[in-house]
């Protein structure tokens, strides 16, 4: 397919998403190092409750990057960013606060980073909109750590000037910023997970594929077309592939009908291949869209009301957890060879 000016839009999404993930894994190895560091208790526990966070946050950055179908690399000025703020977070050129106040000034980079790439995503299409929602809960709780490391800065830069304590209300001011901006971003928007397990990874592949179908029958400008089929193009082919290599393996000895998605994504290929060769513009685009969208809608629906109560019936929590791990790495490692 001819590269368009919104796969370009798209691709830029995709620089700012590995930004996010480069940025995210330092802020964790900066969290682990200041905890690390800092003697006074409660501020040893702030941050370690925080590294949690951050750890669980780098998790649902990973799944968002999959889910969004378009691999990235780390811009340039990120990657010196992050080779300098290691030096300068292991060295003795900065004291205490000076780290503190440098780790501050990242979640305030990552919070306006999740906040673009989701304005981002309204104008590019309702389909990445629906890719980049787990970031929500990321933006809300780096947002809520900035004002958390805004009142250990208060404590630090205090002692550092006088020797003394600083007022205690100090904690109860930062969690009154913690609770309004609860109301600013939403209750669910905090409680996101990261441990999302194998048939609620798969459904939301199957959301984003509505999404794009709805995106392709509301248009008739060729370009978006374009941009829509190709995206469901990848998509469709990296999950068909990671489910064959995944997931239909491990509920075969439980389903008896496997064979049947398998032969069914195998035809879903064919009619791929088949409007990939057209132009969005042909009068038969649509007609092949529409016996597309029957046919995944069809596979859906027997994946979701009749194997996933197999997977359910036979398999732990943990085990669902696992399949979902595997599912996401084959499905990166199928995306980064596609797009290469």
């Amino acid at each position: 397919m001819v590269k368009t000016l919104e796969d370009t839009k798209r691709q830029a999404i995709a620089m700012k998403l590995a930004d996010l993930k480069a940025l995210q894994k330092l802020i964790v190895e900066n969290d682990e190092k200041l905890a690390s560091s800092i003697n006074d208790g409660e501020i040893r526990d702030r941050l370690r409750s925080m590294l949690e966070d951050d750890r669980k946050n780098l998790g649902i950055i990973e799944t968002t990057i999959v889910q969004y179908g378009n691999p990235g690399e780390a811009s340039s000025t990120v990657q010196k960013l992050v080779e300098k703020t290691q030096g300068m977070m292991s060295g003795n050129e900065l004291n205490t606060y000076e780290k503190v106040a440098q780790h501050e000034l990242l979640k305030h980079s990552q919070v306006m980073s999740g906040l673009i790439i989701h304005k981002a995503g309204q104008v590019v299409g309702a389909d990445v909109q629906a890719a980049i929602a787990p970031l929500n809960a990321v933006n809300f709780e780096n947002r809520a750590h900035q004002e958390q490391l805004k009142g250990v800065l208060e404590i630090l830069g205090t002692r550092e000037l006088t020797g003394m304590e600083p007022d205690q209300s100090v904690w109860g001011r930062v969690q009154d910023a913690v609770a309004a901006l609860t109301g600013v971003f939403g209750g669910p928007a905090s409680h996101a997970k990261e441990d999302i397990n194998i048939t609620e990874i798969i459904t939301m592949d199957h959301r984003k594929t509505d999404t794009l179908f709805m995106e392709i029958a509301n248009s008739n400008d060729p370009q978006k077309l374009q941009e829509y089929f190709g995206q469901l193009f990848k998509d469709l082919t990296a999950h068909a592939e990671a489910e064959e290599e995944i997931v239909y393996p491990a509920v075969r000895s439980y389903y008896p009908d496997t064979q049947e998605l398998y032969d069914e994504q195998s035809e879903m290929k064919r009619m791929l291949a088949e409007i990939k060769a057209l132009s969005p513009s042909a009068p038969e685009f649509k007609q092949k869209i529409d016996q597309l969208k029957n046919m995944v809608q069809h596979h859906v629906r027997e994946e979701e009301n009749d194997m996933f109560p197999k997977l359910r019936q036979n398999f732990s929590e943990q085990q669902m957890q696992e399949l979902s791990d595997q599912f996401k790495k084959a499905k990166a490692r199928i995306q980064q060879k596609m797009a290469s």
